[in-house]
């Protein structure tokens, strides 16, 4: 029996494409988008390139994909501090913290995400590459637009200085961001560290908003 038939019997092949996006987040994390072969994707997982062209019909396609579910892992992590009954510092403390935490716990896809998009295709891509770049850029925009609307809430509170609450968020989820470029896992640390270390974090990024007493 080849590889992939043991794969697809061992468990639904609707499972598979979870499994495919977080071998495919690894490798494009470690390789970049130009080094990574559908062949490195499928040794991650033990499987075929055929389990991987089930769902993907190219490399570019599965890189796509990776964008997606990290933009969709990260409003999942937010939006409940967004939508919670709070002040909006305490509203953006706690999107900050989920965000970082998302960061550590989620490495590959998010960054892959920070290494951008438009650095691997931005020269190469043809008409459905560039439909799919469109989608991912406007589920990056509604993040983006979540804080947005927090700073808002706390420029017009009184919370927050006056701030352009547009250009505001640049840095701030700059900073979230740049997190997955440094931080590197540690053998032994525990969920309480990663949350610590996710509120030191968030202190910074809140604090430059804060009124000066």
């Amino acid at each position: 029996m080849s590889k992939l038939g043991r794969i697809e019997s061992s468990q639904p092949l609707a499972d598979r494409r979870g499994d495919i996006l977080d071998a495919a987040a690894r490798a494009f994390m470690r390789q970049g988008f130009a080094a990574t072969s559908l062949d490195r994707v499928s040794d991650e997982i033990g499987s075929t390139k055929g389990a991987i062209y089930y769902y993907y019909r190219s490399k570019s396609e599965l890189f796509f994909a990776v964008h997606r579910r990290g933009m969709e892992l990260t409003e999942a992590a937010i939006r409940p501090s967004f939508e919670a009954k709070l002040s909006a510092r305490e509203r953006l403390h706690g999107m900050a913290v989920a965000h970082t935490i998302l960061v550590i716990d989620r490495l590959p896809y998010l960054r892959v995400i920070a290494q951008g998009l438009e650095l691997h295709l931005l020269e190469r891509t043809n008409e459905s590459e560039r439909a799919e770049l469109a989608e991912v850029a406007a589920l990056r925009e509604a993040n983006e637009n979540l804080y947005i609307r927090v700073i808002q809430d706390g420029a017009e509170s009184g919370e927050f200085r006056p701030v352009d609450a547009k250009l505001a968020a640049k840095p701030l989820l700059g900073a979230l961001n740049w997190t997955s470029r440094w931080y590197q896992p540690r053998s032994g640390e525990t969920q309480a560290a990663k949350k610590r270390l996710a509120e030191q974090i968030a202190d910074f990024v809140v604090a430059g908003l804060e009124k000066k007493k």
